[in-house]
């Protein structure tokens, strides 16, 4: 089920080639000065990689998920932060194929998929992480507009993008009073807070939005009023899959370092791959991120063809996170001191692995999420 084809293969020698000429030179100091380059994204645009699930007719490639997981990899092995820049600009792309009017669709999706313009999702709130349905941010109906006031936390790109897709309270208390809005990034009355200074994905900006009177077109609404937390819960399901994917691409950056470096380190005369200590250690990373690869790809696989996928891709995301901080770990271990310094990039690997555990939902909420499946499939048993 999940060999590639011929199109897919050369999809992934694409998505690699590209990623490594784009951002192959600047990894290192750009994480250092924790400096977010719009270029480099309108660049992977260009190559096709910022669309590859939006439909032909809107700028993007029309293919799968099947497909985009595997550019997301491949862009990952690169540069994590990036990837995850692909990735959050994928969201209003994946929201508005789904709940958008044609003019809608018409106005943002083509520039959005081919990296024109930089999306952002924005959800998540100081007092509102995992518990979104719980968000304070208001829409007030006014005549043909909306007036917004909140603030937004953790929102990567925000100050940059050109597109937020805002989630605010229309209604009562609950996820049936949420609704989802398309704001653009020049709308008056929108600015930002601080910038968060991260452990990991330091070429990702993460900054606090602040919404104070910000009028938008009624036109702009994503749905029907109250359909904003089934908008975000569907983007949050498609959003598991691919940080699922970009975690594939981190723990196999991490594998490709440290296993290289073991068969050219020598101690006692021998690589120290051949040592057990070391050897069965890179082959359990091995186990665990082909393991983790195959269950994104049944998750994109299920996504793909209209089926039940929600909790596989919790399961995906679950796994492939954990071992993603696993095996960049590991690869520390096997570099030793090497692994500790900055000239190696599997510390960055290591800090960039652990927020995603976090992100698109903690890994607690994934497994709350496969028990509640697991209880309702077993109830009648």
């Amino acid at each position: 089920m999940f060999e590639l084809n011929e199109d897919q293969i050369a999809l992934k020698e694409a998505a690699a080639e590209a990623a490594n000429a784009i951002l192959g030179e600047t990894l290192k100091a750009d994480d250092e000065a924790e400096a977010f380059r719009p270029e480099f994204l309108h660049a992977l645009g260009e190559a096709g990689l910022c669309g590859v699930q939006s439909p032909e007719a809107y700028g993007g490639l029309g293919l799968g998920y099947s497909e985009y997981v595997i550019i997301l990899e491949e862009i990952a092995r690169v540069s994590a932060s990036y990837a995850v820049s692909v990735a959050v600009t994928g969201l209003p792309q994946i929201i508005l194929a789904t709940y958008g009017t044609e003019a809608q669709k018409e106005a943002f999706l083509p520039a959005l998929a081919m990296g024109e313009t930089i999306g952002a999702f924005a959800l998540s709130e100081p007092d509102s992480g995992s518990d979104a349905a719980s968000l304070q941010t208001t829409a007030v109906r006014e005549g043909e507009n909306y007036r917004l006031n909140g603030t937004k936390f953790w929102i990567t790109h925000g100050g940059v993008a050109d597109l937020y897709v805002v989630m605010a309270r229309t209604g009562g208390d609950g996820p049936k009073g949420v609704s989802a809005f398309l704001v653009p990034g020049d709308t008056p009355g929108l600015s930002y807070g601080k910038k968060e200074e991260k452990m990991g994905l330091r070429a990702s900006p993460t900054v606090e939005v602040v919404l104070r009177d910000v009028v938008i077109p009624a036109a702009n609404i994503l749905g029907a009023e109250g359909d904003g937390f089934k908008v975000a819960m569907s983007a949050l399901d498609s959003g598991r899959i691919t940080i699922g994917a970009i975690s594939v691409g981190i723990a196999q950056a991490a594998l490709d370092t440290s296993a290289a470096y073991a068969t050219q380190r020598k101690q006692f005369k021998t690589a120290i791959i051949d040592f057990q200590g070391v050897g069965f250690m890179l082959a359990d990373m091995a186990v665990k991120i082909e393991s983790s690869r195959l269950l994104v790809h049944k998750a994109a696989h299920l996504r793909d063809n209209g089926k039940a996928y929600s909790h596989i891709a919790a399961m995906a995301k679950c796994m492939a996170t954990d071992t993603s901080i696993e095996v960049a770990t590991d690869a520390v271990q096997v570099l030793g001191g090497y692994g500790y310094t900055r000239e190696y990039p599997v510390e960055r690997y290591m800090r960039d692995a652990k927020v995603m555990q976090i992100v698109e939902g903690t890994n607690q909420v994934q497994r709350l999420v496969i028990s509640r499946y697991l209880k309702r499939i077993y109830a009648d048993s």
